[in-house]
C-alpha cells in the first residue's frame, strides 16, 4: 500500500489523529469480512477499496480537480447525474465511525444522530481526506438535525442546501423540480460551465447503468441459499457512494455474473432464516447489525434503505426526452416519487415497498435498525411494525449507534429473535 502522508499532509489533515483512526479499521474489516467464508473472486476489488479507502481514491479525487469539481454531500437526494453532466465527481463524505463522534460532540449536543455528529466531527478533527478535497458540499435538509448541522458545517465548507418537500403531493413534486433545476443553475454558474442536453444525458445514462448493475446484483440475492453474503453487499453497496462510478459500475457487473454462475450451480440446500434490515442508512464502517444477524445464523438477504434498495431502485426516464429541461424534470420525477424516505409525511410508499420486498426475497423477518436519536426513522418503526404484523411478517426493532458498547445486548435480542423466526 503506498505512503499517503504527503498527500493527506496536503490536504491540512491531522495526520497524528488520522493515523490513530486508520489502525483501528484493519481489526474491524479483519473482523466482519475476512474472518469469514466467501468464494467470490470478484469481490477482492471492493475489499481493496476498503484496504486502502483513504488513499487510491482520494488521490484520483485530487488529480480529478484539474478537470472539475469535487463536490461532497450525505444523501442519496443529490442528483448524482447532475454533478458528473458539469464534469464533476460526487462522493460520499465520512460519517460513519465512533471514532468522530466525540469531536462532533464538542459542536453539537449528545442527544442527536451518531452520522450527524460523525460527519460534523469527521471535518472539525481534519481527518476525512474526501472533506477536505471537496469544492463544495450539497446538503438537504431531510431532517431537522441536518437543517441545523448545515448551520455548523457551513462555517467549515461552502455548502449549497436543496429544500425538501415533506409531502410527495403535487406541489411537493413541483418545490423538488424548482430545487434540482435551481442545483443546476447554481453549478454551471459556479463553476462556469454550461449543462447541455448531450451532456445531461450522458451522465443519465452512467447512473442508470450504475443503478441496474446494483439491481442485477441484488436480484441473485433472490436465490436460495443467497450466493452473497449480507454484508458483503453492504460493503459493495457502500463503496458506490465513493468509487469512480463507470469503474464501479464495471465491478459490479463483474461481481453480479458471478454471483449468477454461483447461484446456478449452487445445489445444496439452505434452511438459514432470511432477513430484510430496513431503518436508517449504513456509512462505511457501520456493518455492526448485519455482522450480528450474519454470525448468528440467518442470512441478510436484502436492506431496505438508503444504503440499500433505495440508492438504485428505478432509472431516470430518458424516453421522449428532447431538451435539458425533459431530463431534469425525469431527475426530479425520479428522485421524489422512488426514494421512500422517512422525512416524508405519510410516507405510506415505505410500507407498501417493504412488504413487496418481502415477497420478492422471501423474507422470514425484518430487523428495523435505527440509529440512536434518528427520529423520523425510529417513529416510523411504529407503522411498519403494525404493517408487518398484519401480514405475518415478524419483526424486531433495534436502535444502536457506532460504538461497540452495546454488542452483547443487541446479539443476545438479534439471535432470540431468530431462533423463534
Amino acid at each position: 500500500m503506498m505512503d499517503n502522508t504527503k498527500m493527506h499532509k496536503s490536504l491540512g489533515i491531522d495526520l497524528k489523529a488520522h493515523d490513530t483512526l486508520i489502525r483501528a479499521l484493519p481489526e474491524l474489516f479483519k473482523e466482519c469480512f475476512l474472518n469469514k467464508e466467501q468464494d467470490l473472486k470478484s469481490l477482492s476489488y471492493f475489499y481493496s477499496v476498503v484496504a486502502d479507502i483513504h488513499g487510491t481514491r482520494v488521490k484520483e479525487l485530487i488529480e480529478h480537480k484539474n478537470k472539475g469539481p469535487v463536490i461532497g454531500s450525505f444523501c442519496i437526494y443529490v442528483p448524482e447525474e447532475i454533478i458528473l453532466a458539469i464534469g464533476g465527481q460526487l462522493v460520499g463524505l465520512c460519517a460513519g465511525a465512533d471514532f468522530w463522534v466525540p469531536y462532533g460532540e464538542q459542536i453539537v449536543p449528545k442527544n442527536l444522530c451518531p452520522l450527524i455528529k460523525a460527519g460534523i466531527g469527521a471535518k472539525f478533527s481534519k481527518t476525512c481526506p474526501y472533506f477536505q478535497v471537496i469544492d463544495l458540499l450539497i446538503g438537504e435538509n431531510t431532517c431537522d438535525g441536518k437543517k441545523k448541522a448545515w448551520e455548523i458545517l457551513s462555517d467549515m465548507v461552502e455548502m449549497y442546501i436543496m429544500d425538501m418537500p415533506n409531502k410527495k403531493s403535487n406541489s411537493g413534486l413541483k418545490l423538488w423540480q424548482e430545487e434540482v433545476k435551481s442545483l443546476c443553475n447554481f453549478l454551471e454558474k459556479k463553476f462556469s460551465k454550461p449543462i447541455s442536453f448531450d451532456s445531461l444525458l450522458k451522465a443519465v445514462q452512467k447512473v442508470n447503468a450504475k443503478r441496474s448493475a446494483l439491481n442485477r446484483l441484488y436480484e441473485t440475492r433472490k436465490n436460495s441459499p443467497t450466493p452473497i453474503s449480507g454484508i458483503d453487499t453492504l460493503l459493495v453497496t457502500q463503496i458506490g457512494f465513493y468509487d469512480d462510478t463507470e469503474r464501479y459500475t464495471k465491478m459490479v457487473e463483474t461481481l453480479a455474473k458471478e454471483c449468477e454462475e454461483k447461484a446456478l450451480s449452487n445445489s445444496k440446500s439452505n434452511d438459514k432464516k432470511r432477513i430484510l434490515v430496513t431503518g436508517s442508512p449504513m456509512v462505511v464502517p457501520n456493518w455492526k447489525v448485519h455482522h450480528v444477524i450474519e454470525t448468528s445464523g440467518a442470512d441478510v438477504v436484502v436492506e431496505e434503505n438508503c444504503t440499500g434498495t433505495r440508492y438504485f431502485k428505478d432509472n431516470v426516464s430518458i424516453e421522449n426526452s428532447l431538451a435539458k429541461e425533459d431530463l431534469l424534470k425525469n431527475i426530479s420525477d425520479r428522485y421524489i416519487r422512488n426514494i421512500n424516505c422517512a422525512c416524508f409525511s405519510p410516507n405510506t410508499d415505505r410500507e407498501e415497498e417493504i412488504l413487496k420486498i418481502c415477497k420478492d426475497y422471501k423474507v422470514d423477518g425484518i430487523v428495523y435498525a435505527s440509529l440512536s436519536f434518528c427520529t423520523t426513522y425510529m417513529i416510523e418503526a411504529e407503522k411498519i411494525r403494525k404493517v408487518a404484523k398484519k401480514n405475518n411478517i415478524p419483526m424486531i426493532t433495534v436502535e444502536s449507534d457506532y460504538s461497540f458498547s452495546d454488542l452483547g445486548q443487541l446479539r443476545t435480542r438479534i439471535e432470540a429473535f431468530i431462533e423463534n423466526l
